[in-house]
């Protein structure tokens, strides 16, 4: 294992860490949440807190913090170094098992919570009293017939996730190999 001082970024790890953490950031997560997934994900070596610390330029609070996260979605474990004291860290390498992680935990709980509220709705509407004027019969069948529409679109995002998440357990390796016909991209 390196020394942590002796610890440097290629010019690879820079781009790639810097890519991940705007992707990351996109998705709604901190920056520098993909930025130490992806030093880790490249790393041949399980690296320390200072390691990442010194290779990254955050504080010891800030790694911290971010690997108490990256740990709690299961994309970055602790593991032992024979002859260490300190932790070390690892990132999930297996793509789609991270993906689909965090496509049931968090993008599933919400369309889960859109359907909840859109069910509950169009039961509100049923129990709307039966309006008298056109202006708000329009209104209400207007408003069952969108909702409903945004509830069926819901659903069908429960199940586009689903799906993810189960084709995730399949591992696609040999598929990609067969289809590409190699390992790794060429240049």
């Amino acid at each position: 294992m390196a020394k942590a001082e002796n610890r440097t970024l290629w010019p690879s790890e820079v781009a790639v860490s810097d890519a991940v953490g705007r992707l990351i950031e996109f998705w709604g997560f901190k920056r520098n949440m993909g930025r130490i997934w992806a030093v880790l994900y490249l790393s041949p070596e399980p690296l320390s807190a200072e390691d990442m610390r010194l290779a990254l330029g955050l504080s010891s609070g800030a790694i911290s913090m971010t690997l108490s996260e990256l740990s709690r979605w299961g994309v970055v474990r602790r593991v032992w170094v024979q002859g260490e004291r300190k932790d070390f860290y690892t990132a999930e390498v297996q793509l789609w098992r991270m993906i689909s992680r965090v496509l049931g935990e968090r993008e599933k709980a919400e369309v889960l919570h859109a359907i909840d509220a859109f069910e509950e709705a169009l039961a509100s509407l049923e129990r709307h009293p039966r309006p008298h004027d056109t202006k708000t019969r329009a209104k209400l069948e207007l408003q069952r017939e969108r909702i409903g529409q945004l509830l069926e679109l819901s659903k069908l995002g429960k199940g586009l996730i689903e799906t993810l998440i189960a084709a995730a357990r399949l591992d696609a390796g040999p598929l990609v190999r067969f289809m590409f016909g190699r390992t790794r991209p060429q240049s």
